[in-house]
């Protein structure tokens, strides 16, 4: 009987790695937090519509990428390829934007796209974003970009940089649109790239086939018809960056893989990961919320792939820090023994102190190696001299160095030390 394996284009994390990956994760949940953003969860699956009104046709998430399926009730539902529209839903369906304004939030999890596997992309991937919705502030959108920055500080990453543009406002892109299919129309295109182009001509330059690339080389710029408000707003943002000590660089031919992006957009990209270089990134999306039925408030955000970001502090070699270990290993040495330390093991736990045991039927060798291989702190054995005694040799399993403590108050003596 053939063993089962996860799916093909599937990332999963078991230790020693899962370590990392958690590391990573909680770093960049604690940058939002520290910003004031709140935890939204959210569904892994919505109905299908959510993202095809939201995210747009025209894209491939849509129309290539999406898991889409129809469930017993013959309702079409769609595995989440990205975080924002199901936001957008939750905010208007429980009417938070009717509360203080910006709504901040966080939300973390796996997302799903129909991708061709390879390194660094994913068909599960993970990842942590976060919204700010209801203000059109450019203080605002720099923040969103510093909690992405900050992060990366403080996880260590520093090979990477920032790319920002505008995709200005809608009378920017209506006025940019219709010189956009008027170069387009001179295009020789196949009919499927024509039909793509029709749905939203910006499209093409996200096009990575050399000869659309070639002839996308000479289209008019959208920047360079950014309505004054527009270009007011994105000076003011980088103003804010530069206050922050952020650099950056304006790449006006970036576009976002979704259709909602609107004003500021960003992408930070790492320089050693290849192909698959971008870490995170995100933007503004005004009218994105009425699009979808609810209030015409504006709003931005980010989507960060773990994964990848995982990559890069491994492509950085960044340790891991000494704080994801065990706090105690106990080792006991015969039955009573062993009840004690599960005991003793319950007791540290409640005190927030991270302890695992030696269990089953261990002589002090073995015991004492499994405590090494744990990665804990400090080691202790409890045998039945110990146990009479009340007292017990506390081991640093980094120096060798041992020290008597109380077993009944032994939280208090690791507390001092940890």
């Amino acid at each position: 009987m053939s063993k089962f394996q996860a799916p093909k284009g599937v990332s999963e994390y078991f230790p020693e790695r899962s370590k990392y990956f958690e590391f990573v994760r909680e770093t960049i949940i604690d940058s939002a937090k520290l910003s004031g953003y709140q935890l939204m969860e959210l569904p892994v699956f919505e109905d299908t519509e959510l993202f095809t009104r939201g995210v747009g046709e025209s894209t491939d998430v849509v129309s290539k990428e999406m898991y889409t399926f129809e469930d017993r009730g013959g309702r079409s539902i769609t595995l989440r390829p990205e975080g924002t529209a199901g936001v957008m839903r939750s905010v208007i369906e429980h009417n938070l934007d009717r509360g203080q304004l910006p709504v901040k939030v966080w939300y973390s999890g796996q997302f799903f796209r129909a991708e061709r596997p390879q390194a660094g992309r994913y068909r599960q991937f993970y990842q942590v974003g976060i919204e700010a919705i209801g203000l059109q502030d450019p203080e605002i959108d720099a923040e969103v970009i510093s909690v992405a920055d900050a992060a990366f500080k403080r996880l260590g990453i520093s090979d990477y940089h920032l790319e920002i543009t505008s995709l200005g406002d809608s009378l920017t892109r209506e006025r940019y649109t219709k010189e956009l299919r008027a170069f387009i129309a001179t295009l020789k295109l196949d009919e499927t790239t024509a039909e793509r182009a029709k749905l939203n001509p910006l499209r093409l330059f996200d096009d990575k086939r050399p000869e659309i690339q070639e002839a996308m080389a000479t289209a008019p710029i959208l920047m360079d018809y950014l309505t004054p408000e527009s270009a007011a707003h994105f000076s003011r943002v980088k103003e804010c960056l530069e206050l922050f000590g952020i650099s950056y660089q304006v790449n006006n031919r970036m576009v976002r893989g979704l259709d909602y992006y609107t004003g500021t957009a960003f992408e930070f990209v790492h320089h050693k990961l290849g192909a698959q270089s971008g870490i995170g990134g995100g933007g503004r999306y005004d009218g994105l919320m009425a699009q979808l039925g609810g209030a015409d408030l504006s709003g931005i955000g980010f989507g960060l792939g773990v994964d990848r970001i995982l990559m890069a502090c491994e492509a950085e070699e960044i340790s891991l820090p000494a704080d994801m270990t065990l706090s105690l290993f106990i080792v006991p040495m015969d039955e009573a023994s062993k009840r004690q330390a599960v005991l003793c093991a319950r007791e540290l736990r409640l005190h927030g102190i991270s302890v695992d045991v030696a269990y089953g039927d261990r002589n002090l060798k073995s015991g004492m190696k499994a405590a090494d291989k744990s990665g804990a702190r400090f080691a202790l054995v409890l045998g039945e001299d110990e146990i009479a005694s009340g007292r017990a040799q506390l081991k640093n399993m980094q120096t060798g160095d041992s020290f008597s403590v109380t077993i009944r108050t032994l939280h208090d003596d690791l507390l001092k030390v940890l």
